[in-house]
């Protein structure tokens, strides 16, 4: 289990001159996804916006689920005005997003050049185990991705968009703060679901133990439930849906901990 040759190796100029035509290869490909998102403006933002719908998807499967039970159960519709307030600010927010979203549909590629960029450096052991570590983490990041958008995000929205201290008062959201929160919370959560992750190559370290993550459960959950209450918007619900997923996580790690001792 050799490293690649010492003929192969480059110069420090000729790493930056892989490292400029990574990025450049790089860019385009996000550019042009960008570009695709721009423009389908249609299809993009009607996804956007769907969880600020009352019929959106998650709230019919919950409906389900209860009427399998045989028990009625309807949620209430609602309607939350999105306002823009600037002039260009839906141009721009068009444009902001459209690059949002063509750097997360090309992620995966980005992955890969960032595995080839790294890869002449590795041992062929340590090759086959970085191509499965780089699907987890992808695969990881998909997942905290998509509790963002179908349950996070729109139990968030439907809370905090509808609250109301009086009658005479009408809640209008702008469009700025609502891609805001829906990227920020997206994102946060991708990079939260890495816990394991982490966990894995500090316990390779050995800086961590799965005695030591077992014993300390309890002040985990509140960290956990700390870390959960600042990432996410003010309400009780949203901390609930962060805090429950977030310790599952935990005890994951604690596994993989007890997996990586033996």
């Amino acid at each position: 289990m050799t490293k690649e040759n010492d003929s192969n190796l480059m110069t420090f100029g000729g790493h930056l001159e892989v490292l400029r035509r990574m990025l450049f290869r790089i860019i385009a490909v996000a550019g042009t996804l960008s570009v695709i998102v721009f423009l389908c403006k249609e299809t993009t933002w009607k996804m956007l916006l769907a969880p600020s719908e009352y019929d959106f998807t998650t709230y019919h499967f919950i409906e389900k689920i209860i009427s399998s039970f045989d028990i009625q159960f309807h949620f209430e519709e609602f309607h939350v005005d999105l306002i823009a307030t600037d002039l260009s600010s839906q141009f721009m927010t068009h444009i902001t997003t459209s690059v949002y979203l063509g750097l997360l549909g090309a992620s995966p590629y980005i992955l890969y050049e960032l595995f080839r960029f790294v890869s002449p450096a590795l041992y062929e052991n340590e090759r086959k185990h970085s191509i499965t570590v780089a699907m987890i983490i992808y695969l990881l990041f998909v997942v905290g991705v998509l509790m963002s958008y179908y349950i996070l995000f729109p139990v968030s929205f439907r809370f905090l968009g509808t609250y109301s201290v009086s009658e005479n008062i009408r809640s209008t959201i702008t469009l700025d703060s609502y891609i805001e929160t829906f990227t920020t919370l997206t994102f946060i959560m991708g990079i939260v679901f890495q816990l394991p992750v982490i966990m894995f190559f500090l316990a390779k370290l050995g800086f961590i133990s799965s005695q030591l993550l077992a014993k300390y459960r309890k002040h985990a959950l509140i960290i956990i439930m700390l870390v959960a209450a600042i990432i996410t918007p003010p309400d009780l619900m949203t901390l609930v849906l962060v805090t429950i997923p977030l310790y599952l996580l935990y005890e994951v790690s604690v596994r993989i901990a007890r997996f990586v001792e033996k």
